[in-house]
């Protein structure tokens, strides 16, 4: 079982920035992968950004266009996602994941999320 709480959202004006985190318990160190995916009303949930628990390799979703960097703490056991030129349309509740594969396949583990908002 793995526990985790996003914290750091909030309301920004256009092209400010935020720093989300995500503190995790529990069995983290079994994570292979761990993500931030936002939802914003009425859409689905889509995945913004990935980092490899052994490498720390890193992926974006296109529409980041190098506005936010993933990042993580081992020694805090935190995830961060530092958002900065926030838009309108990144306007979301934002949820911390984390991966963890099993033999029959993988188990996700979801925070409750924080929402983000960017005021035109």
């Amino acid at each position: 079982q793995v526990q985790l709480v996003e914290s750091g959202g909030g309301l920004v004006q256009i092209g400010g920035s935020l720093r989300l985190s995500c503190e995790a318990s529990g069995d983290i160190r079994k994570s292979e992968i761990m993500a931030w995916y936002r939802q914003a009303p009425g859409k689905q949930r889509e995945l913004v950004a990935v980092i490899t628990t052994s490498l720390s390799t890193t992926n974006y979703a296109d529409f980041v266009e190098g506005r936010f960097t993933v990042s993580r703490d081992t020694s805090k056991n935190t995830l961060y996602l530092q958002m900065d030129s926030l838009k309108p349309e990144d306007t979301a509740v934002y949820y911390c994941n984390a991966r963890i594969y099993t033999p029959t396949g993988a188990d996700d583990y979801w925070g409750q999320g924080t929402q983000v908002t960017v005021s035109s």
